[in-house]
C-alpha cells in the first residue's frame, strides 16, 4: 500500500506510473462480497513487465508483473477518516479518549474493587454493571459539581501541542 502511494496516478488514462518509471494499466475490476454483505470493488492495474527493472523485487513480492488493486470508495472513506482524525476536534477526542474510557475500567476495578459479577445470567449482569456504572457517574456528577467544572465536557489540547 505505501509504495502505491509513491506512484503517480494519470486520471485522463487511468494508469498509474510506478517509482521505475513503469505504468500499470487498467485490467478488470473485481467484486468481492464480505460476510455482512458489502460489496466492495476494486479496480485492478497490472503492468506488462517489470524486467530489467532497477526496483525489480523490491516494490513487490511475486513471480509475475507488479499488479495493485485500488478500491476508490475504500480510499474516499479513508481520507474523510484522515481529515476527521486531524482536524481540532478529532484531536480533542483524540486527547479525551484514552482519559475517559480507560481510567472508567480502571477506578471500577481498583477503586470501587469491583473484579467480577455476583450475579450470573444475561438480565441480572446487565443490571448489576447498570448500577455500578450510575454508581461511577453519580461520583463524577458529584465531583464536578464540587470542582465548578459543570460546563467542561472535555479536556483542551495543551498550548505547547
Amino acid at each position: 500500500m505505501e509504495f502505491r502511494l509513491a506512484m503517480k496516478y494519470n486520471k485522463e488514462l487511468d494508469i498509474y506510473t510506478c517509482k521505475g518509471g513503469r505504468t500499470l494499466s487498467y485490467e478488470t475490476t473485481k467484486n468481492k462480497k464480505g460476510s455482512t454483505g458489502y460489496i466492495s470493488r476494486a479496480k485492478i492495474y497490472r503492468c506488462e513487465s517489470c524486467e530489467g527493472c532497477p526496483y525489480y523485487g523490491k516494490c513487490y513480492k511475486g513471480i509475475h508483473s507488479k499488479s495493485i488493486q485500488v478500491c476508490e470508495q475504500f480510499d474516499k472513506y479513508r481520507e474523510a477518516s484522515r481529515q476527521n482524525i486531524i482536524s481540532e476536534k478529532g484531536i480533542q477526542l483524540r486527547i479525551n479518549r484514552s482519559i475517559q474510557a480507560e481510567g472508567v475500567f480502571g477506578i471500577t476495578k481498583q477503586d470501587y474493587s469491583f473484579r467480577r459479577f455476583l450475579t450470573r445470567g444475561k438480565e441480572n449482569v446487565r443490571t448489576e454493571y447498570l448500577l455500578l456504572a450510575m454508581a461511577f457517574n453519580l461520583n463524577k456528577l458529584h465531583y464536578r459539581i464540587q470542582g465548578h467544572r459543570l460546563g467542561q465536557s472535555l479536556f483542551s489540547k495543551p498550548e505547547s501541542a
